[in-house]
């Protein structure tokens, strides 16, 4: 601990003073209100002192947010890497306390001296950063957005992480022996339309089974051997059927390896819930990530993932779960941002943009629009968001690449406002090395003045989305703070358990169902004033599938 730069004190719990008197004479300094305190990556040791009975009351600032918000590109945020840029300091490496592999020790086995020396050190130069990047928040106008937003989630995001979600393993495990039974089935597909048996793991074996069967790909590795990557395999898919196979196969065995093996050893024995962390400081759009294990990338479309997704169920009887997940997000900041007027009338007017786009870009009525159409002017839309080119846009309708640049080309004539936007977004970033997002988080990109053409095309997908995922990355966070707000007033039973980029799980008692169900949307949709109506979809189920 420490109250200013230069001095600091280690109390040893480990000592002879031993954890409960040190707990027991901190705790009021602790939990005083009047009495602020701040860290590196504090959110962790919220963790530490609330498995102690230490509920801090006050967190002023977090050097790890600060830094990240300052430095959102390409930067080290760890205390030792901040000390080591900032203040040329090399500090003590934690394996010259406790040595390193097999032969480490615990903390509790080394000398009080020398960790007391390693803990102020981290103390002190906490202090430093923060006297250094508080002005630096300041003088960048950055203030607001870390103030506001993102060190209020550090304790919304600690109760998350407290939370957790129930994962029922009994289902996992019997879909574990489906899976396991698919897998089977597949590989020997595969090895029947290969005509021989092989590792279907082994890229070389898989190189030289396309070379035998004279398939071409078009990428290579270093060594010169075929790559066998997913985007490879997708690009012959259509042309292959071994081709189809082998990416069935890949997902199966990763989201078996991933989810259905792994999850269950995540599970808490004490609580029988999955407590995974949530970081703040990872994505340099604002975007949470999950990890340890991470939750946010099971997916929704395929039938295994769905059925990975009904293993996580609410723990208690007669209780649920509600998804509110914001419907079009980006393509609503899309028509905000560019203030295009067939966008905004389409979202004004409560239409569906997919069809509305495919009625503008077909020229046709939209009651005449068919699903076939939809989908094709789907994928366009949100592949404008995310920059993709004519060869994506092909490769993901299974159409030729002429097709889809007319598509695209259609799609700019029609809506003049997105391309003049997008255009816009490029030259800014030009000028100031940098895109920004409505609530000012600001992402550098460099390498939009980089003479290697596919580094300064993707800088350029980078100034065009970034405003967008960035813009809707803080919507749900300052809906999550409103939401957190109102549950704690209402004193309500009611667990936010899960966040999945534009979407929000809650675990919930089912006698409070019709009471939050208005309050979560009302949060959601009003957690920003935009040109065009936020709109949050809920849905609410016995499992996260049913949602």
């Amino acid at each position: 601990m420490g109250i200013e730069e230069g001095k600091a004190w280690y109390l040893p719990a480990n000592g002879s003073l031993g954890v409960a008197r040190v707990i027991a004479a901190l705790k009021p300094l602790l939990e005083n209100p009047k009495i602020s305190f701040f860290g590196h990556n504090i959110k962790y040791d919220l963790h530490i002192l609330e498995n102690c009975g230490v509920q801090i009351a006050t967190v002023s600032f977090d050097t790890i947010l600060a830094s990240y918000l300052l430095y959102s590109q390409g930067r080290q945020h760890s205390l030792d890497a901040l000390a080591l840029e900032f203040f040329n300091k090399v500090k003590i490496p934690i394996e010259e306390l406790i040595g390193k592999g097999k032969q480490a020790i615990t903390m509790r086995e080394v000398p009080i001296e020398k960790v007391a020396r390693y803990c102020c050190e981290d103390v002190d130069y906490t202090w430093r950063l923060k006297n250094l990047l508080y002005k630096q928040l300041f003088d960048r106008g950055l203030d607001s957005l870390f103030f506001d937003i993102e060190l209020p989630m550090v304790q919304v995001l600690a109760k998350m992480e407290l939370n957790g979600i129930y994962l029922d393993i009994e289902s996992l495990n019997a879909l574990k022996i489906e899976i396991n039974q698919q897998i089977a089935l597949l590989r020997q597909r595969v090895y029947d339309c290969a005509g021989e048996e092989f590792n279907l793991n082994s890229p070389k074996q898989l190189g030289a089974l396309f070379e035998k069967l004279e398939i071409k790909t078009s990428k290579k590795t270093a060594t010169g051997q075929m790559k066998m990557d997913s985007d490879v395999l997708e690009s012959l898919r259509h042309q292959y059927p071994i081709a189809d196979l082998l990416l069935e196969y890949r997902t199966l065995e990763k989201l078996r390896s991933t989810y259905v093996d792994a999850l269950p050893s995540s599970v808490n024995p004490q609580t029988h819930r999955i407590h995974c962390t949530f970081n703040q400081s990872v994505a340099a759009t604002g975007r949470l990530s999950c990890q340890a294990p991470n939750l946010q990338n099971i997916p929704v479309r395929s039938e295994v993932g769905r059925r990975i997704r009904e293993a996580f169920a609410p723990q208690k009887a007669d209780w649920s779960f509600l998804a509110a997940d914001y419907s079009q997000i980006e393509l609503r900041l899309l028509a905000h941002f560019s203030s295009d007027v067939n966008l905004l009338d389409a979202f004004n007017n409560g239409e569906d943009v997919h069809s509305h786009t495919a009625s503008t870009i077909f020229n046709i009525p939209i009651s005449s629009v068919t699903p076939d159409l939809r989908q094709r002017a789907k994928a366009v839309n949100f592949g404008i968001v995310y920059g993709q080119q004519a060869f994506g846009l092909a490769q993901e309708l299974g159409i030729s690449v002429k097709e889809a640049a007319a598509f695209i080309e259609i799609y700019f004539e029609r809506y003049v406002g997105v391309k003049e936007f997008m255009e816009s977004c490029k030259e800014k970033a030009r000028i100031s090395g940098k895109t920004v997002t409505l609530t000012g988080r600001e992402r550098a990109i460099p390498e939009i003045l980089s003479r290697n053409g596919n580094l300064r095309q993707a800088a350029e997908r980078l100034a065009i989305n970034t405003p967008l995922q960035g813009t809707a990355a803080d919507i749900i966070k300052m809906a999550m703070l409103d939401i957190s707000q109102r549950l704690e007033q209402r004193k309500s039973s009611a667990l936010m358990v899960l966040q999945v980029h534009d979407e929000l799980i809650f675990e919930l008692p089912n006698a409070e169902i019709d009471v939050l169900k208005p309050l979560i949307r009302s949060s959601m949709e009003g957690a920003m004033k935009l040109k065009v109506p936020l709109i949050v979809d809920i849905a609410i189920g016995t499992n996260w599938k049913e949602c």
